[in-house]
């Protein structure tokens, strides 16, 4: 990602409207930062390489200390749905690309793009349009991650 678009992309996080109990603003920024970090079928590190539940639990347990399920149906079951007007940075974007529902999961960001570890053929964390026809067109819906009993996000390490 061209250090322009990544500016862009960070200056749109921060200017857009909070919702109730929206995601930390720290996930979208954190998950942007691991733009470029390799692909890895079954990888949870940025060093080695992440694979999209790997890439996503990664983010949401270094950004705000909560812990997801390792594969992608685990964690949209998790998760409270959206419709996709409800969407906040943050977020999670679900997609049917094995064939089978919640296959494949991403981070919202605003502005209809979303962060993503795709595949081994793109080989790298990538933002992608969900207005691109083949995501669009493979949209599985939206989920939200709250804390358990809806408490307010909280910083998990004591003072």
């Amino acid at each position: 990602m061209k250090p322009v678009a990544l500016l862009s992309l960070l200056a749109l996080l921060l200017v857009l409207p909070a919702h109730a109990n929206p995601p930390p603003e720290d996930i979208p920024i954190y998950a942007v930062s691991l733009v470029g970090s390799p692909y890895r079928l079954g990888g949870t590190s940025p060093e080695t390489g992440l694979d999209c539940s790997g890439f996503v639990g990664h983010v949401y347990r270094e950004a705000s200390g909560i812990m997801l399920p390792r594969d992608s149906r685990a964690i949209s079951q998790a998760a409270r749905p959206l419709t996709q007007a409800e969407l906040q940075p943050g977020d999670l974007v679900f997609f049917n690309t094995l064939n089978r529902a919640f296959s494949h999961v991403g981070i919202y960001l605003g502005d209809d793009r979303f962060v993503h570890a795709a595949s081994s053929r793109s080989g790298a964390v990538m933002v992608s349009s969900l207005n691109n026809r083949y995501w669009r067109e493979r949209y599985d819906g939206a989920r939200r991650v709250t804390p358990p009993d809806n408490a307010p996000f909280i910083d998990a390490m004591p003072d």
